[in-house]
C-alpha cells in the first residue's frame, strides 16, 4: 500500500485556531517529557505561543459554544455518529462536563502566567532574536539549571489551565474529523476546484495523497467552495510550480 500524505484545511476562523494550538499542545507535551535545558527551552517558547493565541483569542468562550453546538448535534441525531470507535453517550458526558469545566474558570486563562515575573520577562526578551541568552536573563538561566523536579512542578502549574482546554479542543476536533467521507477524486492537471453542499457546515476538509506522487497540495477557499493546486517541489532557489499531470486523491469534506 502506498504511503499517503496527509493535509487539512479549515474552512472558519474558529477551528483554524484550535488546530493551531492542536499542534502546539502536541509539540508542548512531547518536550515537556524530556529533561534537557534545551527542551526546555522549546517548551517555554511554545508556552509562550500558546498564551499569545490565548491572548488574541476569546478561546474558553468558543469552546464552549462549540460544546453547546456539538452537544446539540450528538442529541438530536446520535445515528450520524455510528462507529466502532466511536462511544455517543460517552462524548456527550464529555463535553458536559467540559462545558461545566469552561463555566467554572472565573478568571482569564493563563492569568497565573500572566503573574510570573520569570514568564513576562521571558516573554518580553523573546521578542528580540536570541534575547534569551543568560546574559539577558540570568534569572532565566538559573531556572533552566534547577533540578528536573523543580521545573516540572513550575511548569505543569503553569500549563495546567491550557492543557484543561486542550483537552476540550481534542474531543471537538476528534467529532469534526469523524463526521466525513472519504471520496477518491482527481485533480486535471493539479487542479481541482468544488463548491460545498449546502448539507450542514463543512468545518475541514482532509486530503491524501500518495507519496510517490512526488507533489504537495495547496489548498485555499471558504465555506462555499475551495481549490486544490498540486504543486511540485522547488529545486534550490526554484518557486515550486503547479504540475501539469493529473493527480489522484482522497478527499474528506467534514460536515457537522
Amino acid at each position: 500500500m502506498d504511503t499517503q500524505i496527509n493535509y487539512e484545511f479549515p474552512l472558519n476562523e474558529r477551528i483554524r485556531v484550535f488546530m493551531r494550538l492542536e499542534q502546539l499542545f502536541i509539540e508542548l507535551k512531547h518536550f515537556l517529557e524530556s529533561e534537557t535545558v534545551l527542551d526546555k527551552r522549546v517548551v517555554m517558547k511554545t508556552l509562550l505561543d500558546i498564551s499569545m493565541i490565548f491572548n488574541r483569542n476569546n478561546i474558553k468562550s468558543e469552546l464552549f459554544k462549540e460544546s453547546e453546538r456539538l452537544l446539540t448535534v450528538l442529541n438530536v441525531a446520535p445515528k450520524d455518529f455510528n462507529s466502532d470507535n466511536f462511544n455517543v453517550e460517552d462524548s456527550i458526558k464529555k463535553l458536559t462536563d467540559f462545558k461545566d469545566m469552561l463555566h467554572s474558570y472565573h478568571e482569564k486563562i493563563g492569568a497565573t502566567l500572566a503573574k510570573n515575573h520569570l514568564f513576562q520577562s521571558f516573554a518580553q526578551r523573546s521578542m528580540i532574536p536570541g534575547g534569551t541568552y543568560s546574559f539577558d536573563l540570568p534569572s532565566y538561566h538559573y531556572w533552566l539549571l534547577q533540578a528536573e523536579k523543580t521545573r516540572l512542578d513550575e511548569l505543569h502549574e503553569w500549563v495546567k489551565p491550557f492543557l484543561d482546554m486542550y483537552d476540550a479542543i481534542d474531543l471537538v476536533l476528534s467529532l469534526i474529523r469523524i463526521k466525513g467521507a472519504k471520496k477518491q477524486e482527481i485533480a486535471e492537471k493539479g487542479f481541482f476546484q468544488l463548491t460545498l453542499k449546502d448539507q450542514g457546515i463543512c468545518q475541514l476538509l482532509q486530503i491524501q495523497v500518495p507519496q510517490n506522487a512526488h507533489c504537495f497540495a495547496e489548498i485555499s477557499g471558504g465555506r462555499h467552495r475551495f481549490t486544490v493546486r498540486f504543486m511540485q517541489a522547488a529545486l534550490k532557489e526554484e518557486r515550486p510550480t503547479q504540475t501539469k499531470k493529473d493527480v489522484e486523491f482522497a478527499l474528506t469534506c467534514c460536515y457537522l
